[in-house]
Formats: structure tokens, sequence, C-alpha cells
């Protein structure tokens, strides 16, 4: 990912001698649907996949959370104590517990080993939207409906902040490779960092346009955010220059806040759910579609990639209410 900001080839002066084209990009990864999963009974909000990619995690409206073998579908268990839907889930770094937020108010940490609920953390004052672990798993940011970005002490349970971080609903928040900074964004359009001990916002992005920011997330180098909008547009923004340096189209996100992934193989891509309910994936320097994928019967809500192999998760929501797993057929590696 570090030529991301290289310049657009320019048209060279006309004394100049015109280099050779450069080769087409490779067309892979090529994915294909493998497996449908069942199981929701309302619709799916969040997919998270495993540290170790050997399972799947998956929450929804219908309060529950499930976790399914990645690689052949299987349901594994299905976590229950949320009194509402719920909206987000996250995995420790190490792969032993996974964080949910709800419509509850609430955030509750489950041991993924036990199958049983070890925390449950209070003090938003209304419906928790997103949630994240840091690296060293020590720590929790959520964001909700009462425009606030909290910070979590895991082991004590309790609030260590609480950023005054927007004037609308916070829609989604990470931390970067290393914890140091917060990523949030939220329905008034404004994406910010924060600098984690401090609670300090070092930076404000926002568009034009300003539209509804719908998902932000670091790159894996922490250099960039990727940020999906409800003018049905995806933006990769340097956020150190404030620059906006690559756009993403084709997909439709007017009405829902729908996840958008980076790749973690070295076949490079962005992939995003849509409201005409297909899957994109994009080549993560051209911008160019590299594929759609059809199947689901309604809005693409949720999309996760795997840690290590070519395979997307996706989900729809109440028309459909199926999970779909999408294996990359191009490659002879097996699974």
């Amino acid at each position: 990912m570090q030529d991301i900001t290289q310049p657009e080839s320019s048209v060279p002066h006309q004394d100049s001698v015109p280099e050779p084209a450069p080769p087409k990009p490779n067309p892979k990864p090529f994915f294909k649907q493998k497996y449908i999963l069942s199981g929701h009974t309302k619709s799916v909000a969040a997919l998270k996949f495993s540290p170790d990619g050997s399972s799947l995690a998956s929450c929804g409206a219908d309060k529950l959370i499930k976790l399914w073998d990645a690689y052949t579908g299987e349901i594994l268990r299905t976590f229950e104590g949320h009194e509402e839907g719920i909206s987000d889930i996250a995995w420790s770094f190490d792969g032993e517990f996974l964080a949910s937020v709800s419509d509850d108010k609430t955030v509750r940490i489950w041991d993924m080993s036990l199958g049983t609920q070890v925390r449950c953390l209070q003090g938003h004052t209304s419906f928790i939207f997103c949630v994240n672990y840091n690296p060293n798993s020590n720590l929790l940011v959520t964001g909700g409906f009462d425009e606030t970005v909290r910070v979590w002490d895991v082991g004590r349970g309790k609030s260590l902040k609480v950023l005054p971080a927007h004037s609308d609903p916070v829609t989604s928040v990470g931390f970067n490779h290393d914890g140091t900074l917060i990523v949030s964004c939220a329905m008034d359009g404004l994406i910010r960092i924060w600098d984690t001990d401090s609670g300090q916002c070092l930076k404000t992005l926002v568009d034009d346009d300003n539209p509804i920011c719908s998902h932000v997330k670091f790159s894996p180098n922490s250099r960039f955010v990727l940020v999906s909008t409800q003018d049905s547009t995806i933006r990769l923004w340097n956020y150190h220059t404030s620059r906006c340096v690559k756009t993403y189209v084709g997909h439709t996100n007017r009405t829902y806040c729908i996840f958008a992934c980076f790749s973690n193989t070295k076949d490079k891509y962005i992939v995003s759910g849509s409201e005409d309910h297909k899957v994109y994936v994009w080549n993560l320097q051209t911008c160019q579609v590299m594929q759609v994928l059809e199947g689901h019967r309604d809005t693409t809500l949720a999309i996760a990639t795997h840690p290590t192999k070519d395979i997307i998760a996706s989900a729809a929501m109440e028309k459909d209410l199926t999970i779909r797993l999408w294996f990359d057929e191009s490659s002879s590696e097996p699974v």
C-alpha cells in the first residue's frame, strides 16, 4: 500500500517519447459464492472474521450473535443476552473475546471459548452503534446516538474518556495499527482523528458536499482512512494532508450505514456492500470495479474480508437474511 499516493499518469509532452503502455492489472482475485449461511431471523448488522481467520461472527436485529466456521459455513455457537438489536461486534486481537454493542445501550464482552458473557459496560445514554478493540485489546472504543465517542478500560470495565465528538449520531469508530489514534465519523459528515491518550482532536476531515458518513477505517499501514458516505462514494483520505487521494464509485449508498473493507492479501482491493443488493470489489490503485457479486435479495449492509485469504463475507437485510461466503476461484492455494 506504499504507492497509493502516487500521482495518476499524466499526458506526456508532445516532444517526449511515449513510454510503453503499462501492463493491464491482473484481474485476480475472482470471487465465487461458496456458502449461504442461514440462521438470523432479522437483518444482519455486522460481520467480523476472527484474527486467525477460522471463525466468522455475525450479529443482528434479532439480538443474537452467531459464530460460524469460516471455511465450511457450519454454525458453531449462538450467544444471547442483549435486550435489543445488536449493531456491531469486534474481536480482541488474540481472538479470545468478542465485544458487542446494542440498542440496549450496553457494551457486552463474551468469552469465545466458554461461550459466556464476562462483562457488561454501561454509560452511553442512547443506542450504541459501533465498537472496536485497540491492538493490545485492553481498550475499547464505542460510538452511538448520544453523539459521543467513549474509550473503555476493558479490564476494569470502566469508561476512561467521553469525547463530545460529533453533532449527530456516531456511525463508526476504530483504532490505528498501534492504538495511538482513534478515528470516528458521524451523520454530521465529519471524520475526526483523536489522540488516544489525551482525547484531543488532532484533525477534522470534511468533504465539500458534507454527505453523511456511513463507515470509516484506517488503512493497514495507518497512513490513510477509508470513508464511506451516503452520496454513493467511498473515499481514501490522506489525513496528514487532509486530501482525498482515491475515489471509488459504482455502488449505491444513500440510506444505510454500509461497511467497506480493505483486502488483507497481496491482491489489493476494496470491498463494499450496496443498496442494489450487490457486493462491489474495486482495484485499490486504479479505482476500477474488478467484480460485482450478485445473489443477495436486499441491501448488502455488512461486509468482512478474511485476515489472510481472499475470502469475502457479506450479509443482507430483512428480505434476505442470509450471510454469503465468497472464495477466490482464481487461487490454487487450498483454504
